[in-house]
């Protein structure tokens, strides 16, 4: 028994919208038996045929790390987002930076961050960052006290509307943390629902950190440290495309 193209549309349709989360290709598949499974190519065409579909409407199906999702337009967003009497977390600078650090310059230690950053990392910010699962332990370094190092993950990549890490935007894009949080915000009202969860802001000392994500690459310290990095890393969390995870031998 086969499939015909546009069944095979309507059954992901739907199976996008019930589902709470982003499907990939391998759960996609598990919706049909042997006998009737569509090929990769039927589906990947299928999938490509809806994203045109919703290209002009409320809606559109975007791909990120984890799968294919319906989300909101970004030009709609606004007033879609009134639906919810909750506003989208604000984030502090210290965050931002620490983030950031954590998303380009990967696996990373507290310590390095530090460095990089010129004051301290606030315990209270990697326990936001760790509990939203935006970053998580991919290692340890092999130095006295083992560091933990930290990466980034695939729910990081699902809530800023990205495939993989090869469209963060590069370094020389990167004008200001103000603009940077202006684009977050703009993210977060792009998914249905929106996220409303908060992210607590960092303490007003941090807040006011002098520091400068676009400046840091030229600060980057030189760390001559050997690392040890857990086998089972996802690849998301260890980083993708150019973005090499960093183990100084």
């Amino acid at each position: 028994m086969s499939i015909d193209k546009n069944t095979l549309k309507r059954i992901i349709e739907g199976a996008l919208f019930a589902s709470g989360q982003p499907l990939n290709l391998e759960k996609l598949t598990t919706l049909f038996y042997d006998d009737e499974r569509p090929t990769t190519a039927m589906f990947l065409d299928a999938l490509q045929e809806l994203k045109a579909d919703y290209a002009e409407r409320g809606v559109m199906l975007k791909e990120v790390a984890s799968g294919w999702r319906f989300q909101v337009q970004t030009d709609v967003g606004e007033w879609v987002s009134r639906l919810w009497e909750e506003k989208p977390a604000r984030y502090s600078r210290a965050l931002l930076e620490t983030l950031a650090l954590v998303a380009y310059r990967q696996p990373i230690t507290r310590g390095e961050i530090e460095e990089i950053r010129g004051v301290s990392v606030s315990t209270h910010i990697t326990k936001t960052l760790l509990e939203r699962e935006w970053i998580r332990v991919v290692g340890h370094r092999d130095v006295p006290g083992r560091p933990a190092m930290y990466g980034t993950t695939r729910a990081f990549l699902d809530y800023f509307n990205l495939k993989n890490l090869d469209e963060l935007p590069s370094l020389a894009e990167i004008r200001d943390l103000d603009k940077i949080s202006a684009e977050l915000d703009a993210r977060a009202q792009d998914l249905l629902p929106p996220d409303v969860s908060a992210g607590e802001e960092g303490t007003a000392e941090e807040a006011t950190a002098d520091a400068s994500v676009a400046e840091t690459p030229a600060q980057e310290p030189d760390i001559a440290e050997e690392a040890t990095v857990d086998t089972d890393v996802d690849p998301v969390a260890a980083g993708d495309g150019d973005l090499e995870p960093r183990t100084d031998a």
